[in-house]
This record gives C-alpha cells, structure tokens and sequence, in this order.
C-alpha cells in the first residue's frame, strides 16, 4: 500500500494515530491550530528543513532513522537555548508512491525521539510532493530560566561541549566509501549519522549552572564556535587534545585511513551542546572543557586562525 492509496486524510489519520501529544499540548491535530501550553510565559521556537538527496538518502537510511533525525535537530536547537523542548509541529511532503510502511516508521521514529524528552506532536499539514520533503517546527519552554543566547561569552571564559562530536560525519564517510559496517564500532558511526543523540537534558542544566553561550553542534563546531565568536565580540581558541575522540570514530578514521579529529572539529549533524561558562564553574560530568575565550576574532586551533570549516547549504 502506497500514500497515495490512503489519500490526504487517510495520511493524516494515520500519523496522528501514531504519535503522542505530550503534557504540553492542550489541543492537538483536528482543528485549524493547535494550542500549546506555555507556562513560562515565553515560547522558544525553532524550525528546519528536511530534504531527500540534499539531507539524507533513502537508500541509506529508514524511515525509522529520519524520523529519529528531524526530531532530534529541531529539539537540540530548543535545549540549545537552555529550553525543554515542549511539542513539535510537522510539514510532509510526501510521494504518492511512498510505501505506506516507510511513513508508518517515519511517524514511530518522530514518537519515540519526542518520548526521550517527554515532548509531542501537536499538528502539521501533507501535501503532495515528488520527493520526501519535512519542515519541523520546535517549541519550548525555558521553566524561568534566562535563555542563553551566542552573545555572551566574554574574555575569560572556557568553552566546553556535551555530547558526541564526529560520529555524524564518521557516520557519512562509510556510507560514502560504501565500508561495510553491520556490526561493531563502524555500524555504531553509521548509527551516529543516522540517528544522533543529543544531550537534550544539559542544555537547561548549562543554564541553571550560568552558561553565558550555547549553540547546538549541527554545522560543524569550528564554525558553529565562529557564530560565537562573531556574536560575541571576541576570539575562541580550542586546544584540539582536550576534545575527547569517540572509539567509533576513531574505528572509522583506521579504516579509511582519514584524520579523525578532523571530524569531531568539522563534521556536523551531532548535534552536540557547545557552552561558554565563567571559569570558576565548576562542570559536572558530561561536559567537556576544550578551550578558552580571548580578546580578538574568529577562532583558533593550535594558535592558528581556522577558517569556519563546516556545512554551508549553499556551498
């Protein structure tokens, strides 16, 4: 059975079916907008978009895994901001000879992402298109917090990460060489790209401790760093034998014979939590301190001034 045997309202149904409302959501799909509860006052939002052959491959992944994925950029931008993540409201676009199968695993991989930080799913829209297209659109809640904006780092200050750095582009490179990886620690890089597994619970907590900037890792931290950097006012410098290097990764730079801090400093799609903190903070476990910030611009490594090598839609 395709999409186009259910017809839009057949669709429709049976992703809503399929997908959990959260605390959050006082009205979910079935009237012409949602209403989602705001207990702060203020609402964090953040939006993608997915596209296939451009964001991910369906011969390379489930629809499983992209479901896990789309979810999972979007909530680290909300936690990013020291937020919880609250709901999700989902575009699909949609081919008519899309196997039904691969939408109802779609929908499954949005679920259990969402239930991993108790988050729903509150509305959307299908419609009809030639290959899959997905816009995601994140709400959050920041509980009283102050939000932690790219602006404030300040000379002084150190720079620490949460979470896994270059498994995503480790992840790429075997698909890309066409590595066999079913088992090991190359299939657990290939499961890096496909699903990443962002620290949602410490972006919060990297505001309760005082964080001063905060950026989800998605284009590569070089030059998510340079984003800092420029809204800041001031220069980053990384010590690169502070970063802790993954053993799937570093499997995966032996087998194809490649640098791998090169990935963890400018693969994206980790989605990895990168903080500035004053540097009496003292940082639980987790976190990572792998540099400083100075008086300048840009960002260095080694002394070197790097360009902000990473992903670039339109490079």
């Amino acid at each position: 059975m395709t999409v186009g045997d259910l017809g839009e309202f057949g669709v429709v149904n049976r992703i809503t079916t399929r997908l959990p409302q959260g605390e959050a959501v006082m009205l979910g799909p079935g009237d012409d907008a949602a209403i989602v509860r705001v207990p702060d006052g203020r609402v964090v939002v953040s939006t993608d978009l997915l596209l296939e052959g451009r964001h991910f491959r369906r011969d390379w992944s489930s629809g499983y895994d992209v479901g896990r994925k789309a979810a999972a950029q979007n909530l680290a931008d909300v936690a990013a901001m020291g937020a919880t993540p609250t709901s999700l409201v989902i575009g699909l676009g949609l081919p008519a000879d899309l196997p039904v199968s691969w939408l109802d695993a779609l929908t499954d991989g949005f679920a259990d992402e969402c239930a991993t930080v108790g988050a729903g799913v509150a509305g959307g829209d299908v419609t009809r298109c030639d290959l899959v297209v997905l816009g995601v659109t994140a709400l959050g809640d920041l509980g009283g917090r102050t939000a932690v904006l790219r602006s404030g780092a300040r000379p002084g200050h150190v720079v620490a990460v949460a979470g896994r750095l270059g498994y995503a582009a480790a992840g790429w490179a075997l698909l890309e060489a066409g590595v066999p990886a079913d088992s090991g620690l190359l299939a657990e890089a290939v499961a890096g790209h496909r699903r990443p597994c962002p620290p949602y619970a410490m972006g919060p907590q990297a505001a309760g401790l005082g964080a001063t900037a905060m950026l989800d890792v998605s284009d590569g931290l070089l030059q998510d760093l340079g984003h800092v950097a420029q809204a800041s006012g001031v220069r980053v410098e990384l010590d690169p034998e502070a970063f802790p290097v993954g053993e799937a990764v570093a499997a995966a730079a032996k087998e194809l014979g490649a640098d791998p801090l090169e990935w963890v400093l400018a693969g994206g799609e980790d989605h990895a939590l990168a903080a500035v903190f004053p540097a009496e903070v003292r940082l639980p476990d987790g976190w990572h301190v792998v540099g400083r910030v100075a008086r300048g611009e840009g960002v260095l490594v080694r002394g070197r001034d790097i360009a902000h090598r990473g992903w670039d839609h339109f490079g």
